[in-house]
């Protein structure tokens, strides 16, 4: 039997569902989704496992023109993603006419690999505005095949699966078949925390904030995580840890929850705030974090 393995690439702008459509082929929370736009800073790997098959996904930051370093950092994987890539989804959302760079725009038009244009969010929209929107992508990316989906609703998500499968190159499996990411254990556990950060708090909070997990230790029956919240100036942390420390405490509360479904473990989670001023524009500090391709 032949086997396939590649890398399967998936771009877009802000907001328009990419987080989405990587958890639905993988059938794991891998990716964080939240309402707010830049929730996806890293490049994540999902990969699935077929008897015959080996698909990476990878998960990318929304495209956007950066405004200080660590955006210019997310950026920087969206462009590796071009680089290595076997098949590249680019998903766009139904009401969307562009991406907002054109630089990337023309490495999608001009892409020498299979480019799958996937029109996301159809649930929201009626037929004869589907039908447009295709006939739009169709003539704007003539290189590309277009799917409509819902990947919230996983509507035509097995249709585009089986597609990648046909596309994918024969090779031998990149990674061991019983593994789900290329990240370690810590980056789930600062993810989870950031998600429950971007979904209570307002305005600049939640993209001043970064998340470090100094401690975990996994024992037969808990893991025990000790995590640090950075934030960049001190009423942020004021902000963050709010009255009586209720705040800081519902977001180690839904955090421990879901990091419990995530390790099928018990958890004991405790979380503390410190200022680590101006680090979104720190390069030695980003790297720390791992917003390098190095």
């Amino acid at each position: 039997m032949k086997h396939k393995a590649g890398y399967v690439n998936i771009i877009g702008n802000p907001n328009v569902g990419k987080s989405t459509l990587m958890n639905a082929f993988v059938g794991e929370r891998l990716s964080i989704i939240t309402s707010k736009a830049q929730t996806t800073r890293h490049r994540i790997l999902g990969i699935v496992n077929g008897e015959d098959f080996q698909i990476l996904f990878s998960d990318t930051p929304g495209i956007l023109k950066p405004a200080y370093e660590l955006q210019a950092s997310m950026m920087s994987f969206v462009k590796s993603a071009f680089e290595d890539a076997d098949v590249l989804i680019y998903i766009v959302e139904i009401g969307e006419n562009e991406l907002k760079d054109e630089a990337f725009f023309n490495k999608i038009t001009n892409a020498t690999i299979p480019v799958l244009l996937l029109i996301n969010k159809i649930d929201k929209s009626s037929q004869e505005e589907v039908e447009e929107k295709v006939l739009y992508w169709k003539e704007k990316v003539p290189n590309a095949e277009v799917f409509v989906i819902s990947a919230l609703e996983k509507f035509n998500v097995d249709g585009v699966f089986s597609r990648i499968i046909e596309l994918l190159p024969e090779s031998p499996a990149f990674y061991p078949k019983d593994q789900l990411t290329d990240k370690p254990e810590r980056f789930f556990v600062n993810e989870a925390i950031r998600e429950k950060i971007l979904m209570h708090y307002k305005k600049e909070i939640p993209y001043s904030v970064e998340v470090d997990t100094e401690e975990f230790i996994e024992s037969e029956k808990i893991i025990k995580i000790r995590s640090v919240i950075m934030v960049e100036r001190e009423t942020q942390k004021g902000i963050i840890i709010g009255h009586k420390g209720a705040p800081l405490k519902r977001v180690g509360t839904e955090a421990r929850k879901d990091l419990e479904k995530f390790f099928d473990k018990k958890i004991h989670l405790e979380l503390y705030v410190k200022v680590n001023k101006d680090w979104r524009s720190d390069k030695r500090q980003l790297k720390r974090f791992g917003y390098t391709n190095d």
